[in-house]
C-alpha cells in the first residue's frame, strides 16, 4: 500500500510533516510519497532514502493564507500532484495538512465526486463516553445544505461505520435542538422528514448537542457550518480538562503523590480525549480516498492521518460508496447533478466551482524521485 503525503502543507511543514510519515512507514509498514519540492524536502529525510520512500516533485504549493481556488491556478502545486497520484493509481490515499478549502478544491477537480453525490463532506471521528468514536459529518466541507445533502451525509457515514468502524448497524442522528421530530428550522424539520422515510440505515431521530459525546449515536450528521463549530469546541474541551488536571492535580504533597500514582491512569485519560488519536476528517464522495488533518499538525497526528487513510484504503471504504450511492430515486441522467456548483468556503465566503466549465489538471503524474539532488 502508497499513501501520497502532501509535504509541503500546513504550519510545520514540511519537518512536521516528514517526521510523522517516517514513522507511519516504519510503524504501518506502508509506502510514503512525499510530494513537495525536493530541495525543501531532503534536509529532513535520510540519505539514502529508506525502501518505500519516494519524493514526488511538486513545483508549488498552496499557503494557510491564500484562497481555495489558488488550486486552479497552481496546476504543479503539492496538494494537485498528490491528489493525482491517487487519480492515476500510483497510490492508494492520499493525507493533506493545511488548507482545508484549498484540499477539498483540489480533490474535487482531480479525484471528481462519486455518483449520486451532490456535495462531498468532511466526516471527523470524535471520542465517547463508550470508548467507540463517532463520526460528525458535514464539519466544513459546505456551509449550506439542503436536506437531500444531509440525506446523503447520513448514507455515507452509515457506510463508513460499518466497513471501517466494524459497526453492524450503526446508530444515525441528525444534530438539533430538541430530541422531537417538530423541532428546529426547515432544514431540520425537512431532513429529519427524509431521513425517517431512508431505507438501509438506522436512523434513530434527532439528536442534541449533550448527545454527541455519549456515545448513543454512531454517526451524526448535520451542515458545515454547525459542524466546523462544534468539532472545534470538542477539541478545545479536551485540551481545557488536560491543562486543568496538570495544574490542579500536582498542588501539595497529597497531590504529587496520587499523580505518581495515577500516572498511568492519567495518560489512558489523556489518550482517550486527544483529538490528535484520531488523526483527521476523511473527505466522503469524492472518488478517491483523501484524509485532510489540521493545518497545526505536528508529527504525532500526520501519524494517526495516515493510519486512518491506511484503514480507509483496507476496508475497501471507496469501493463500497461506488456501489452503494447512487440514488435508485433519481436516473443518473438527471442533469441536476451535471450543472449544480460545488461551494468552497474560505474566510471571506463560499467560493463557486463551476461544474460546466471545471478544467481538471492533466493525469499525468511526475515520475517518483528515489535520491534526488536539491
Amino acid at each position: 500500500m502508497r499513501i501520497a503525503v502532501d509535504a509541503m502543507g500546513g504550519d510545520y511543514a514540511p519537518e512536521e510533516i516528514i517526521k510523522g510519515a517516517l514513522l507511519a512507514h516504519r510503524q504501518l509498514r506502508v509506502g510514503i510519497a512525499l510530494v513537495g519540492r525536493p530541495d525543501s524536502l531532503k534536509p529532513f529525510l535520510p540519505q539514502p532514502l529508506p525502501a518505500g520512500i519516494t519524493i514526488v516533485p511538486a513545483e508549488d504549493d498552496v499557503g494557510m493564507a491564500e484562497e481555495p481556488l489558488m488550486v486552479r491556478k497552481k496546476p504543479k502545486a503539492s496538494i494537485n500532484v498528490s491528489m493525482q497520484q491517487v487519480r492515476s493509481n500510483q497510490a492508494d490515499a492520499v493525507v493533506a495538512a493545511g488548507n482545508t478549502g484549498a484540499a477539498m478544491a483540489a480533490a474535487y477537480l482531480n479525484l471528481g465526486r462519486l455518483a449520486g453525490i451532490d456535495r462531498p463532506a468532511i466526516g471527523a471521528l470524535l471520542p465517547t463516553l463508550k470508548g467507540k468514536p463517532v463520526l460528525l459529518l458535514d464539519v466544513g466541507a459546505n456551509v449550506d445544505c439542503r436536506p437531500r445533502f444531509l440525506e446523503q451525509f447520513a448514507r455515507m457515514g452509515s457506510l463508513y461505520c460499518q466497513c471501517v468502524l466494524g459497526v453492524e448497524r450503526p446508530r444515525v442522528g441528525l444534530l438539533n435542538i430538541g430530541e422531537e421530530p417538530n423541532k428546529g428550522n426547515d432544514l431540520a424539520l425537512a431532513t429529519h422528514q427524509r431521513l425517517a422515510q431512508l431505507p438501509g440505515i438506522h436512523f434513530a431521530g434527532n439528536a442534541e448537542g449533550r448527545d454527541v459525546l455519549t456515545g448513543e449515536f454512531d454517526v451524526v450528521v448535520c451542515d458545515g457550518f454547525v459542524g466546523n463549530a462544534l468539532l472545534k469546541f470538542a477539541e478545545s474541551v479536551g485540551q481545557v480538562i488536560t491543562q486543568v488536571l496538570r495544574e490542579e492535580l500536582p498542588r501539595g504533597w497529597r497531590g504529587k503523590l496520587g499523580c505518581w500514582l495515577l500516572r498511568p491512569n492519567l495518560k489512558q485519560v489523556k489518550r482517550r480525549m486527544d483529538y490528535v488519536e484520531y488523526g483527521g476528517a476523511l473527505l466522503l464522495g469524492v472518488n478517491g480516498i483523501c484524509v485532510i488533518t489540521h493545518g497545526s499538525s505536528k508529527a504525532p497526528m500526520v501519524y494517526h492521518a495516515i493510519r486512518l487513510a491506511k484503514e480507509a484504503a483496507e476496508q475497501k471504504i471507496l469501493q463500497r460508496l461506488q456501489a452503494e450511492m447512487v440514488d435508485p430515486r433519481e436516473p443518473e441522467s438527471n442533469p441536476r447533478r451535471r450543472t449544480r456548483p460545488l461551494q468552497v468556503y474560505s474566510g471571506s465566503g463560499p467560493e463557486v466551482l463551476p461544474l460546466g466549465s471545471l478544467e481538471r489538471t492533466s493525469s499525468r503524474c511526475p515520475e517518483p524521485v528515489e535520491d534526488a539532488q536539491p
